[in-house]
């Protein structure tokens, strides 16, 4: 394999990226970036790394979810606050339904990027280029916002430092104690819908009770008062990814300083691509969008590249299907990774095959299929005899009406009071949380299954 450096991706082939028209314009800002300091440091990609390492042992479970694509115009405190609560929450229930820990891992801080199925749309007999996310170009239909503008790199960076910083406020700084975080969860289980899961939630309670009483409490346990979170985004616009890669001076690996995690898409992940190509040199966590078209041959290839120590958590490999294609898909994967003896992550993300148009033209994402890509996953991996590691879902801590079902049985004719993504739908709050009691009940089914064999 050819020699690695930061900018090698630049001779293999690219797509789902734009084409500046100011090359001039492009090259200053990428000077500008690669300046700039990293977002996130080297010692923090590995302890992630060795999280999802336990979790490709099943010694933890990786929640990771978070916006389709994040906003410039819709960028405020309050929404990476209620998205950073409702993930806490969601991770405390499935801390309970699989007695190990959960990694926090956020679609934030650098989710701008979109890749999209036409490079153009037309509207009304126009046609103009397709919206590829805020870094790139603008939502607008109209041919000057639909130009490439390399400035909104800058723009970006900026927002993804901000929402970091906030991150590591809340993370440290008491937000995250734990009560506090299960009281909110109880206000979730008070309504007369969600009864059934009030017995989970009346669980943990009586575990804290029990900490408590045993003189555990977050005054003189400081892991209850803060949280690990990490962020990742899917690395697609790769002049952002390298102006913002680095050398680390003490082992002299390179770090995408972009994010914790990085990951590659179902539509990027070529294995002679420029994607894969900046992916396998540097030492984050990467993830591998895996669907229905990913043949065994392609998947043995990308994790040699990408995986060439076949190193524990250092990739995953992140399932993307639709409900009732799970079964055809996933065994045979499943299959060439044990053949291999590869080390890999498995989580499921349950969104992205589950896409439909209403009646009346909005796109949205069935609860209940949802789901039921979560249940096939885990009957699968129950099947074959391995891990289930985590899940991934587009969501936001905002009570929005964009994807059907749920507790509060979002209709179509629901979906234009608070239809609110750029993209894709996403879960709200709500659907988000039930969700978490939903896959707690899926572990904690697991868990009583492994020990009814061990016994």
């Amino acid at each position: 394999m050819s020699e690695w450096t930061k900018s090698s991706w630049r001779s293999k082939p690219r797509i789902q990226m734009p084409d500046y028209p100011d090359q001039e314009a492009l090259h200053a800002v990428e000077g500008q970036l690669s300046r700039y300091p990293v977002l996130v440091f080297a010692g923090e990609a590995r302890r992630l790394k060795q999280h999802l390492g336990a979790a490709s042992r099943g010694e933890a479970f990786l929640l990771q979810g978070g916006d389709c694509a994040e906003s410039f115009e819709q960028f405020s405190s309050d929404m990476i606050r209620d998205t950073f609560k409702v993930m806490l929450q969601m991770a405390i229930v499935l801390t309970h339904g699989a007695k190990v820990p959960v990694i926090k891992l956020g679609r934030m801080a650098g989710q701008f990027a979109k890749p999209r199925s036409a490079a153009t749309e037309t509207v009304d007999g126009v046609e103009l280029p397709s919206y590829r996310g805020d870094i790139i170009n603008e939502l607008e239909f109209t041919e000057a916002a639909r130009i490439p503008d390399p400035a909104k790199m800058l723009r970006a960076y900026t927002q993804a430092a901000a929402t970091l910083n906030l991150i590591r406020a809340f993370s440290t700084g008491g937000y995250a104690d734990v009560h506090e975080v299960h009281r909110w969860t109880l206000g979730f289980t008070d309504g007369e819908k969600a009864e059934k899961y009030r017995e989970i939630a009346n669980r943990i309670s009586d575990t804290l009770d029990f900490m408590a009483a045993a003189g555990v409490t977050s005054e003189t346990a400081h892991t209850l008062q803060s949280v690990e979170f990490y962020t990742s985004h899917e690395a697609l616009l790769l002049e952002y990814e390298e102006a913002l890669c680095r050398q680390e001076s003490q082992t002299g690996k390179w770090l995408a300083g972009s994010g914790h995690m990085i990951w590659i898409g179902d539509r990027t992940r070529q294995p002679d691509g420029a994607h894969v190509e900046f992916a396998r040199g540097v030492q984050n966590p990467i993830g591998l969008k895996c669907g229905p078209s990913m043949t065994s041959d392609d998947l043995k290839r990308l994790m040699a590249t990408l995986n060439p120590d076949n190193e524990a958590g250092r990739l995953t490999l992140i399932a993307r299907f639709g409900a009732g294609a799970v079964g055809d898909h996933l065994p045979r994967l499943i299959k060439t990774v044990e053949e291999e003896g590869a080390n890999v992550v498995w989580t499921c993300d349950a969104m992205h095959g589950n896409t439909i148009k209403a009646s009346n033209g909005y796109k949205t994402r069935p609860f209940d299929s949802v789901l039921r890509e979560v249940r096939e996953f885990f009957a699968v991996h129950a099947a074959e005899g391995t891990v289930p590691g985590g899940v991934h879902f587009e969501m936001t801590g905002q009570d929005v009406t964009e994807c059907t079902g749920g507790l509060r049985e979002v209709s179509f004719e629901d979906l234009s009071d608070r239809y609110h993504t750029a993209c894709d739908p996403r879960l709200n709050a709500n659907q988000s949380l039930e969700l978490a009691f939903l896959v707690a009940e899926e572990l904690s089914a697991r868990r009583g299954n492994q020990a009814a064999k061990a016994g």
